[in-house]
């Protein structure tokens, strides 16, 4: 099962044009593709059509969550709408299911959020703001937690935009990590079990990690892979993963 997977592409109204190319021969390398958030510049709708216009309608399954970037403009309701409408899944604590031959690949999506990691991490105390910046992150993690216990297939993946994990943050600064994703969603993941765990949103971090559970995590923010997109071999039972 060939999963292919890319984030952070930050397409613009001048962007049209620049992926189709690529995209249009995807089925020769991969049989889905992901998109991990941040499609988006400032999150119009003009760059939503963009995006619609490079990853709607290919000939392999499409599944997206969105990211900050996606969320600017406070137009991600009418963003995955557009997108839903070609042929784009857009996840937000939900899941879906598909078929890949004779096998079925189930993806749990959020877009995830902030709050950092173990010994490290926000809590729901204090001010309202930071109250409410804490509890989004848990409300998230509760709803891919869900998501994920939801899936009965052969191969299963978890979809974020914010890191699971800090370990593919190495190369950002420290001091941004609790922006950049949280431990909770790594929690979701290993409480209920996948094959691989996929995101962006860390340019400068690395793309390999793994959930304390010994789950795989891969950064595929398009900065970090260096390409269109990085593609995963993912097979049930041995769950292999590599590019």
């Amino acid at each position: 099962m060939r999963v292919a997977a890319v984030g952070d592409v930050h397409l613009g109204a001048d962007s049209r044009g620049r992926c189709r190319p690529v995209f249009e021969r995807l089925p020769e390398h991969a049989d889905v593709l992901l998109l991990a958030g941040d499609l988006t510049r400032l999150g119009t709708i003009e760059e939503a059509e963009v995006v619609a216009s490079e990853f709607g309608d290919l000939d392999v399954p499409v599944v997206a969550v969105l990211g900050n970037h996606d969320y600017h403009s406070d137009r991600e309701q009418e963003m995955s709408a557009l997108l839903s409408a070609h042929g784009i899944t857009v996840l937000e604590g939900t899941s879906t299911v598909l078929t890949i031959g004779e096998r079925t690949l189930g993806i749990a999506g959020t877009k995830g959020f902030g709050g950092g990691f173990a010994g490290k991490c926000a809590s729901a105390f204090g001010e309202p703001q930071m109250r409410e910046f804490a509890t989004h992150t848990v409300e998230l993690a509760e709803q891919l937690h869900t998501a994920l216990s939801r899936l009965d297939t052969d191969v299963t993946i978890a979809l974020t935009h914010y890191s699971p994990v800090s370990d593919t943050l190495h190369g950002e600064p420290p001091e941004i990590y609790p922006f950049l994703g949280s431990y909770l969603l790594g929690e979701a993941i290993d409480a209920c079990g996948a094959d691989l765990a996929v995101h962006g949103h860390a340019h400068a971090g690395t793309e390999r990690g793994t959930t304390p559970g010994g789950i795989r995590v891969r950064n595929v923010a398009q900065p970090v892979i260096g390409t269109e997109y990085a593609v995963y071999d993912l097979a049930p039972a041995t769950s292999s993963a590599y590019i």
